[in-house]
């Protein structure tokens, strides 16, 4: 029977040879969902068997990552802001670098806290989400054009004990949105059209091209995005918006053109990108 070291060896080869850009991590995390181990459990008895069940579970997923599926794909979650969200077909994976939005999101507020935010474009809900385990008096609205992410945001929402402070809703942008926010998050799809098909594969194959397509120039979601500002945000609230590299300087005249203000320089993300750009009514 193959142990447990064995088959984490020939994974990570074989991921490597499809040249999987992190083969060891990725082998790892696959090999522990598939066996159902922890990392205690997979280092310290690497000379254990696996079940025969576990290495077909693993040789499917494994077929798949070569392929160039993504990891969170293939395991049907991920964590954002130390929390887990399911993931649905139409929903983008959520990212490290939109982190940056929450981080953003605490600093601008300090010891304050907004009662109500709105989320658009929402996908699996993560930033609604995760904004609403930090600021435990607020509730929200999540909205998105796809009625698949909506389902998918209102599970996490459910998982996460947070469905009572939630609603979620099909919407194009604030068409069916009811009221005024003191806070808006928005990770706007900010992909220029012709750059789609550029795109690494595991983006390119696996997102939905919904989330990512801004138009010609990339920037059609935020003169949108601007719009719903100007009618949605209380006198002092906030928009905060993820920037896609290099799209500061033309989103700040976009929202500045609206009336808005911009705070200061956008907030970077762990590669230095700006990454966050805080936007005040």
């Amino acid at each position: 029977m193959t142990t447990r070291g064995a088959l984490l060896r020939d994974t990570v080869e074989r991921l490597r040879m499809a040249k999987a850009e992190t083969p060891e991590l990725d082998a790892r995390v696959l090999l522990k969902e598939a066996l159902n181990l922890t990392d205690a459990e997979l280092i310290a008895a690497q000379d254990g068997p696996a079940s025969p069940d576990g290495v077909t579970v693993l040789e499917s997923m494994v077929c798949r990552r070569i392929a160039g599926e993504p990891v969170a794909r293939i395991l049907g979650h991920k964590e954002f802001w130390g929390l887990r969200f399911r993931l649905g077909i139409e929903t983008l994976v959520p990212r490290p670098d939109t982190e940056t939005l929450i981080e953003a999101t605490l600093a601008a507020f300090g010891r304050g806290a907004p009662e109500r935010i709105l989320d658009l474009g929402t996908g699996t809900g993560c930033l609604l989400l995760a904004a609403l385990s930090e600021f435990s008096s607020a509730v929200g609205v999540g909205v998105d054009l796809s009625p698949g992410a909506v389902a998918v945001a209102q599970n996490n929402a459910t998982l996460l004990g947070l469905a009572e402070r939630t609603q979620f809703t099909v919407s194009n942008w604030d068409s069916k949105v009811e009221g005024h926010f003191d806070l808006i998050l928005c990770n706007p799809p900010y992909i220029r059209r012709k750059e789609i098909s550029f795109l690494e594969r595991e983006v390119r194959l696996h997102d939905p091209e919904l989330a990512l397509d801004g138009g010609q120039d990339g920037l059609d979601a935020y003169r949108k995005l601007a719009e719903v500002a100007v009618r949605r945000l209380l006198p002092g609230g906030l928009l905060i918006v993820e920037l896609g590299a290099g799209q500061e300087a033309e989103v700040a005249s976009i929202v500045k053109g609206c009336g808005l203000t911009v705070d200061g320089p956008a907030r970077c993300d762990l590669g230095g990108i700006p990454r966050a750009l805080v936007v005040r009514r």
